[in-house]
């Protein structure tokens, strides 16, 4: 199980404008400290830890913040409804379009996926895979 990922940034400010554009809707809450900003899914009394929260900061290392060469990581949302919507708050949000909420032939019928890139050049995808909402063919 992962525990939690932490992408680096150099700008934090701009992070957590661009982040705060759609996380919360997702039901993560922003923890800032002085090492970056953590977001991270509520826990509720007597059930286990939520799983995984999501990190940006500085690294640690003290060197520029990079992007990885196929990393991304992927946030799930409710309906295809809210990855438009969460897609246009990410861009609004000095977001870059990665490719355009919709279908992909490589996944199955309900997987639809919108893909942007964060102010640092971190992969970030955000999808739907809601068996209620219209399928690819039809």
């Amino acid at each position: 199980m992962i525990s939690y990922i932490t992408i680096g940034a150099d700008d934090i400010p701009r992070a957590k404008r661009f982040y705060s554009a759609f996380l919360p809707a997702l039901g993560y809450e922003l923890v800032e400290g002085q090492e970056g900003l953590s977001y991270e899914l509520p826990e509720l009394l007597d059930e286990p830890a939520v799983l995984p929260a999501f990190y940006v900061k500085p690294p640690f290392d003290g060197r520029p913040a990079s992007v990885g060469n196929g990393s991304m990581v992927a946030f799930q949302a409710r309906s295809q409804q809210e990855v438009r919507e969460l897609h246009s708050a990410a861009l609004a949000a000095n977001g870059r379009d990665e490719g355009q909420p919709g279908f992909r032939d490589a996944y199955g019928p309900h997987f639809y996926v919108g893909y942007l890139r964060d102010p640092q050049g971190n992969k970030i995808a955000l999808y739907s895979n809601n068996p209620d909402d219209p399928g690819r063919d039809g």
